[in-house]
Order: structure tokens, then sequence, then C-alpha cells
């Protein structure tokens, strides 16, 4: 803010270009809004203190939502006065790497489930007012679903309900009584998954909540704690790691539905999935139908920066910076 008012006090309004990159491969997240933030922002005040808009007067160039780029690859430009934009650097390199971050780390996860679906579950990770631009870059990335409707508000879709452990505590520690209510009251809204270590028993209360409640169940969702073994494996303890959501307690689980005849109970795996591990469990030939993925989605780094590369047509960028023209790029004004 102070170098716009500096260049307005002035009346300098040198031409620049500005260059936006980063230094990662990846995915291009929150292109959008950071044009739009160019849109609403853009602009110089008035001698009597009023505004004028300034996007119309900016050449701006992207790409587009959802891109792999490589590093050093020039995403935006932007050309026109240094006062009318010079104040919103800091918003949109902000919204590029938020989103970027998120989308790189989502496109990894699917990458390794293959034909597995993803489920976006990091909203109780962070803050809630990043829900709505995270679901939405999730999405693009190629998240199958997210856990709340604000994640899903920017294409109106609506979050995947999960029947929880407070849901299965407020009905005294019954899962498949708390699983029977939820469906009596939701299943024609959405696909009705429940947790099934509560009692940290996940093949018998998979099977008392598919017999419980039938068509009407979508999946049984593995979310066993790291530091717990499932009472199913207790028995099977020596050639393999038994805490945690595991191969053989997805094969147990597995195989105790079909057993029973619940074929079409679908099996989630949630709890400390990352890229890694879904590719060890792909490759493994794990019975998983769907990974949930939390807190690793929005974690690490995909810092932005932007650099004035060109002053009235000329080079003019700090040492160790050029201009780098990007065939790639599309006029957006």
């Amino acid at each position: 803010m102070f170098s716009k008012q500096l260049l307005e006090n002035e009346d300098h309004h040198p031409r620049v270009l500005m260059q936006v990159f980063q230094k990662h491969h990846g995915a291009l997240g929150g292109i959008d809004e950071a044009i739009a933030v160019l849109k609403l922002g853009a602009g110089r005040r008035d001698v009597d203190g009023g505004w004028t808009p300034g996007w119309e007067e900016l050449g701006v160039h992207a790409l587009h939502e959802g891109d792999a780029i490589e590093p050093w690859e020039t995403v935006l430009t932007i050309e026109g006065d240094y006062a009318l934009f010079a104040h919103l650097e800091t918003v949109y390199l902000g919204t590029l790497a938020r989103r970027s971050l998120v989308m790189r780390n989502v496109r990894e996860v699917v990458d390794a489930a293959g034909d597995k679906e993803i489920l976006f579950f990091p909203a109780r990770h962070d803050h809630w007012l990043v829900q709505t631009g995270d679901g939405w870059s999730a999405h693009v990335a190629g998240a199958i679903g997210v856990s709340t409707d604000a994640q899903a508000s920017w294409w109106g879709g609506r979050g995947v309900g999960t029947v929880p452990h407070g849901l299965i505590a407020a009905y005294d520690g019954d899962t498949a009584r708390a699983a029977t209510a939820f469906a009596d009251r939701f299943h024609e809204q959405m696909n009705v998954t429940v947790l099934v270590d509560f009692d940290n028993d996940s093949v018998r209360t998979a099977l008392e909540v598919a017999d419980a409640l039938g068509s009407r169940l979508w999946g049984v969702r593995l979310d066993t704690s790291e530091s717990l073994v499932d009472r199913s494996l207790w028995e099977e303890l020596g050639d393999f790691t038994p805490t945690g959501v595991n191969l053989r307690l997805v094969e147990k689980v597995r195989g105790a539905l079909d057993d029973a005849g619940h074929g079409h109970v679908r099996i989630v795996a949630s709890g400390g999935f990352d890229a890694s591990r879904i590719r060890a469990f792909e490759e493994a030939g794990a019975a998983v139908d769907v990974y949930g993925v939390g807190s690793s989605l929005i974690r690490g780094s995909n810092d932005f920066t932007a650099d004035v590369v060109l002053v009235e047509g000329h080079p003019c960028a700090k040492v160790g910076r050029r201009h780098r023209p990007n065939p790639r790029l599309e006029r957006v004004a």
C-alpha cells in the first residue's frame, strides 16, 4: 500500500510488466481468485477521494486453473501502470500459494490412488475460513468428495456425510444404533458412510452396521488409531505391522462383509494417509474403494514470487531474475 501511495503522490506512473512464478512441479490453483483480486482491486484514488477502477487499463495473461506447472514457469503477467496494482501483490500471491499447495497435494494422492476415489478431509485441521477455496482446489485436482458443504459450495455440491465418533458416543457407544438413526434421516440425501472403529473391533462393528442398514449403507470407514491394534488382529501378530489401518485389517473387513452378503458396502480407509502410503496400499492390491485424506493435503509450501521484469518495455529486474515469456499464457484482459 505504501508503494501505491508514494507512486500516486509523486504522480509517477511507470508502465511495468509484473511476472509471477513458483519453484515446484505442481498444479496451478487460485488463478481465478487472483484475477478476481485484480479486477476488483486495481485502480486509482481521485483527487476528491473517490476511486476509479483500473482493470480495463491492465494487460493480464495467465494459465488456467488446474494447469500443470513447472518450476520457474511464468503463470501470470500483469502489464500496466504500476500504481494501479502495486498494493495487490501480497493478496494475489497468497491466494496462489494456498490454493496451489492444496491442488498439488491432492493431485499427488489422486495419481497415487489410480482409479480409486479420494475424499478431501482436512477441514478440521485448519481455520474454517479456508474451506471454500480449498474445497474448490481439491475438486479441480480430482478429489471426488469433500467433508463440508462450505468446501463444496463453489460448484453447488454437498459435503460427504460420515457417522462420526461423537454421534456414536451420543448413542451410548452403539455404532449400529447411531448409524440407523442417521440413515433414517439422511440416507436419501447422501451416501451414508459409518466409522466402525469406536470399539476397536472393526470387523464386528462393520457387520453390525451392514446388517442394520442393509442397502442404505454406502460404506464403512476404517480409521483405527496408529497407536492401537484392532481386536480382529490380536491373534495374528507377527509378520506385519498391526497398528492403525493396515492391509490385513482391510482384508479381514472386506472378507467378512462379502461372506455376510454385503458386497455392495465400500471400504473407506483413512487416518494418516498421504501419497506414498496410498501408493504402497495400491501396489499391494488393497481392497480399499476410497481413501479419505486429511492433514497431509494442507501441509508443505508452494510459494509464489512476483517480479517487475520490464519497465517501459525495457529489461529492469533484480539480479537473478529475468523476463521469461511463456507461450502457454492466454490473455485475460
